[in-house]
């Protein structure tokens, strides 16, 4: 499940720009590995990142996770309903479970992200 279109990072974030903003999730891999989430620790709306910077905590019975930011950008949304139903980003990572949307985002540093078809050559290596 690596949806063309999409940008993805080393440590398993997916980024899709939409209008003018950039959204961020974590990919299917990501979230099957770290097993059911029963917490989403959302960032501030605001919040200034550098490219790589932690961003917010995941968390299931398995493990907590720190997601990045993919790209230097400023924080415009969160999905607030991940609050209360963290679960929706196994359900569907890439639709319901996106986790918040970049304005100001670093255009440029999206071309250092990975296509689809790098990434799915480093799930390949990593299982190797």
């Amino acid at each position: 499940m690596i949806p063309e279109g999409l940008c993805y990072t080393k440590d398993h974030e997916w980024a899709r720009v939409d209008g003018g903003e950039l959204v961020l999730g974590i990919t299917h891999h990501a979230q099957q590995a770290l097993g059911d989430l029963t917490y989403v620790e959302l960032p501030k709306i605001g919040k200034v990142c550098k490219a790589g910077d932690a961003l917010l905590v995941v968390e299931s019975h398995k493990a907590a996770s720190d997601v990045y930011a993919p790209v230097a950008s400023t924080v415009a949304a969160v999905n607030q309903a991940l609050a209360d139903a963290p679960e929706l980003i196994n359900h569907d990572p890439y639709g319901q479970g996106w986790i918040c949307r970049f304005k100001d985002w670093d255009r440029e540093g999206l071309k250092s992200l990975l296509t689809p078809e790098a990434y799915r050559k480093l799930l390949a290596s990593e299982s190797a």
